[in-house]
């Protein structure tokens, strides 16, 4: 007679001392966002960014570095963007608005570093040519 194979669990197939390993809880599958359609059933493409608005906002923050030059046509871009972005409901009013505001500010700032940089100018030459020797 032949043996039974050994088995080294009295025949039971498991180790009766393991411990049982408690089992993950399955994660949902997430619910992806739903989707708005036209009225033909397609997808309803997302608006697109206005170019004006967008070259509002990168000439008034290069405005810093030019002397203001660019951020008059900030400040330019950034009304025609924003007409256009009423008028057709295109995506960018943040970046218009950024445009303008930097535009703005970056042109005030520049505009009174020129009035004050001219005016100790003209004190320098005005109190040089002022003083005789005699």
């Amino acid at each position: 007679m032949a043996q039974p194979p050994y088995d080294p669990y009295g025949g039971y197939g498991q180790d009766p001392y393991a411990a049982q390993q408690p089992q993950p809880y399955a994660q949902p599958a997430p619910v992806p966002a739903p989707v708005q359609h036209n009225y033909y059933g397609g997808p309803t493409a997302a608006p697109t960014t206005n170019g004006m608005a967008t070259a509002s906002m990168v000439l008034g923050l290069v405005g810093i570095f030019f002397c203001g030059f660019t951020s008059v046509l900030a400040i330019i871009f950034g009304h025609i963007a924003q007409g256009q972005i009423k008028r057709t409901g295109e995506g960018g009013s943040g970046m218009a608005t950024a445009g303008l505001v930097l535009g703005y500010i970056v042109t005030l700032g520049w505009v009174i570093f020129w009035i004050f940089y001219i005016g100790l100018w003209a004190a320098i030459v005005g109190s040089s040519g002022s003083a005789s020797t005699y």
